[in-house]
């Protein structure tokens, strides 16, 4: 389907590449917000708002093919949602423990 990213299945998701992913004080900051639940792409952005455009579509892809988030179409705008059921079922404990302040 046209608008359509590739995310890594559950069985690919890497441990590594989930804590390189969180290991950026502004991807964890995204990830903190999507722990509230589902975000438009234009509403979540990390702490600094005027980080440029190409830098806020490199978090949010480092973020989606380390199995962190999913990005997907809704309508002409994109959808963020936390993996939270996949990390959760792979690595217990580590978003509890990577999203307390």
């Amino acid at each position: 389907m046209p608008g359509d990213l590739p995310h890594p299945e559950r069985s690919e998701i890497q441990l590594t590449d989930v804590l390189f992913a969180l290991s950026d004080p502004e991807r964890l900051a995204i990830t903190r917000q999507l722990a509230d639940g589902p975000l438009d792409m234009a509403a979540c952005h990390a702490t600094d708002p005027n980080l440029p455009k190409s830098t806020k579509s490199h978090f949010m892809k480092v973020l989606r093919e380390a199995g962190v988030i999913r990005n997907e179409p809704n309508g002409r705008r994109r959808m963020l949602t936390l993996r939270r059921d996949d990390l959760d079922a792979l690595f217990p404990g580590l978003l509890d423990s990577v999203l307390r302040d």
